[in-house]
């Protein structure tokens, strides 16, 4: 008997426990949030639609209840506050910080065993805030950035080369945001060298492109994507839940891997029913290591304003 908690019934959450129902991926996926009612009827709804999707997983809504959530075998933190005009980036962070804060002290309260995905933003910070919040092993705690933006940079590809994103593979490297490091050198459609394909100035700009991916949401509906993180948030648990031991870029703490060490950041690893089986270390070029080491800076400073906030 599986069972998954998502916390934070926004667009985000409520598509990450639609999907892992959908796919069966757990027996019972419970959804948590502070807005009276808002999780009950989203869990409601997606129960609904069982007889026709034709699924067996149990959706179960709870108003600030963890009791619901409890012994639970992954958690999706997808809680905390969109930027609003005039509010500092210090501001975000603090206000998110502390709202990601108490929601993972409940959920070690109620599932100390449990397997934690932060989505909440800014997405490698607030994977700082969990893991020394929650003192689980690095293995235990991760963020989901990585996976959703190999897909859209597949997902601009195919566009560009008229196929199916299937046959895409991509990895990437870094922060989520502007400083992302996608690695062209490993990506490739079918086998071939995606390099083969498309010449360099299309391929530049797809991966500007990706980099700023969220952003350009933002400016078409004036909020964030969530139908893209709510499956990507997914797709991490089920490889967990299914022991699936796929390889996915995830956030994670580095302690010496490429050369870096206490800062949260995308790297490959092999997911499984332990969480990080392993982390893969790619053969960086001097050029690829510099966008990462520029990264890990970026990424450093916005850590640096946590530790200051306290």
């Amino acid at each position: 008997m599986m069972k998954v908690t998502v916390v934070g019934a926004g667009n985000v959450g409520a598509t990450c426990a639609d999907v892992l129902a959908y796919r069966e991926v757990a027996n019972e996926i419970v959804l948590l949030d502070i807005k009276e009612g808002l999780a009950e009827g989203k869990s409601l709804d997606i129960w609904q639609k069982a007889p026709i999707d034709l699924y067996d997983s149990r959706t179960i809504g709870a108003t600030n209840d963890y009791s619901k959530s409890a012994n639970s075998d992954v958690v999706v933190i997808t809680s905390g506050l969109p930027r609003k005009p005039g509010m500092s980036r210090d501001d975000l962070i603090g206000t998110n910080a502390g709202i990601v804060k108490s929601v993972t002290e409940n959920i070690i309260k109620h599932s100390p065993k449990a397997i934690i995905i932060v989505v909440s933003n800014p997405l490698d910070v607030m994977t700082y805030q969990a893991h020394i919040t929650s003192k689980l092993p690095r293995t235990r705690l991760m963020g989901m950035a990585g996976i959703l933006d190999t897909a859209r940079y597949r997902a601009f590809l195919a566009e560009a080369l008229n196929i199916s994103p299937k046959d895409i593979q991509a990895m990437l490297l870094g922060g989520h945001g502007d400083t992302m490091v996608p690695l062209p050198r490993y990506t490739t459609v079918a086998g071939i060298p995606v390099t083969e394909l498309i010449d360099k100035d299309k391929l530049n700009a797809i991966l500007e492109r990706t980099k700023v991916g969220g952003g350009e949401l933002v400016k078409l509906m004036g909020t964030s994507a969530w139908y893209a993180p709510g499956s990507a948030a997914a797709q991490m648990v089920e490889a967990i839940v299914k022991d699936q031991r796929r390889v996915f870029p995830v956030c994670m703490k580095l302690e010496g891997e490429y050369g870096i060490k206490d800062c949260y950041l995308g790297v490959p690893v092999v997911l499984g029913k332990n969480g990080i089986e392993r982390v893969i270390e790619l053969d960086l070029d001097k050029d690829e290591k510099a966008l990462l080491e520029s990264s890990r800076k970026a990424v450093r400073e916005v850590m640096d304003v946590l530790e200051k906030l306290g």
